[in-house]
């Protein structure tokens, strides 16, 4: 009697079309980390386990992408068997799933702006895992290419970054606010400059110019879409309105820094909803301050302006009322949020008299 055929043993892909499947299921992961809740669970959290095992899982996937890249980058010796290609990619595949099932066992009552975070480093590990991989099976491994792009990938500067993140909502909620202050700061540094200078465009224009003069005579209307005549500085009524829209951020700045000290002197970490109200608003403010400094750069149209100004209003006035109700601010210390609001609202009124013709035309 014969023998029954023995099964059919499947194929594997070659090592380099694994590693393309295996990008492409690492990129697959990402849409669900982004919109993904947190898991739901009867057992009570546990802070010291958690970020225990979110760092040692940060560990295991900056081995598995040093293991990947030396089989995949070593020479003159032979690209790894199918076999073991499979086995390094099951192994990065798992180690990816396993730090994404971690961060799911944070749950929404420890603070959302923590959450954030740490989803932020999340995503940051699995795209530069998925990058890393992408780059083994797209680049000759030969190349000088290959060594600069793997050594410029940031998956183990993602992993590295998962011990340095906040434990709690407080101390996540200080990171948000100092990155805002840092933002805006950056924006009211560049304005100063942009008209202690009178030149807005920071020479370019000028460049522009003498470049053209050089290669097309006396044609200088407009070169790349700058326009090299009056409209590319500022009249003696746009430096008038610059002044109250500069006090403007520079009370934004301030704001912020109000802000963030009393939620350092004051703020209770457990008090999460509150804290996450405080950062939600507050980052609002660095692109309200972006929007009204794009608008000051001629030609100025001072409807945008008085528009942009008014937006920036609402959002600190509606920073500075949230903090005022939270428990960051207690009862007596509330004098200093009725001086920034007199700030702001005489900027704005000063922005609104100088604009004021332009609504009447």
């Amino acid at each position: 009697m014969a023998s029954a055929a023995a099964p059919a043993v499947p194929t594997l892909a070659p090592p380099l079309e694994q590693l393309q499947h295996l990008a492409g299921e690492l990129r697959l992961l990402l849409p669900g980390v982004r919109v993904g809740e947190a898991q739901e669970t009867t057992k009570e959290f546990n802070p010291e386990t958690f970020w225990r095992r979110l760092n040692e899982a940060a560990v295991r996937v900056s081995r598995e992408a040093t293991t990947l890249t030396e089989v995949f980058s070593r020479l003159p010796l032979p690209p790894p068997s199918s076999q073991e290609t499979q086995r390094l990619c099951e192994q990065v595949h798992a180690a990816i799933k396993a730090i994404i099932a971690i961060y799911y066992l944070l749950p929404k009552d420890q603070g959302i702006t923590l959450r954030k975070l740490v989803r932020s480093a999340i995503l940051d590990i699995v795209d530069g895992m998925a990058q890393l991989v992408e780059v083994l099976y797209i680049t000759p491994a030969q190349s000088p290419e290959n060594s600069d792009l793997i050594s410029c990938n940031n998956v183990w500067v993602a992993c590295q970054q998962v011990p340095q993140i906040p434990r709690d909502n407080k101390a996540a909620a200080l990171l948000m606010l100092t990155k805002s202050v840092d933002l805006v700061k950056d924006a009211h540094e560049e304005m100063e400059r942009a008209v202690e200078e009178c030149d807005p465009y920071h020479g370019l224009l000028n460049d522009v110019e003498e470049n053209n003069s050089d290669s097309h005579g006396n044609e200088q209307d407009d070169v790349l879409g700058c326009p090299n005549n009056q409209d590319s500085y500022w009249s003696e009524e746009d430096q008038e309105l610059i002044i109250p829209c500069l006090a403007l951020v520079r009370a934004s700045k301030a704001c912020l820094k109000k802000i963030r000290m009393a939620v350092a002197e004051n703020g209770n970490k457990d008090q999460v909803a509150q804290l996450d109200d405080i950062v939600d608003i507050s980052d609002e403010i660095s692109p309200s301050v972006d929007d009204l400094a794009l608008s000051i750069y001629p030609p100025m149209c001072y409807l945008t302006v008085r528009i942009n100004a008014a937006k920036l209003v609402s959002v600190l006035k509606k920073a500075l009322e949230i903090t005022k109700a939270s428990h960051v601010t207690p009862q007596p210390e509330h004098s200093w949020i009725s001086l920034l609001i007199n700030a702001i609202d005489h900027c704005m009124n000063r922005i609104k008299e100088l604009t004021q013709n332009e609504l009447e035309l």
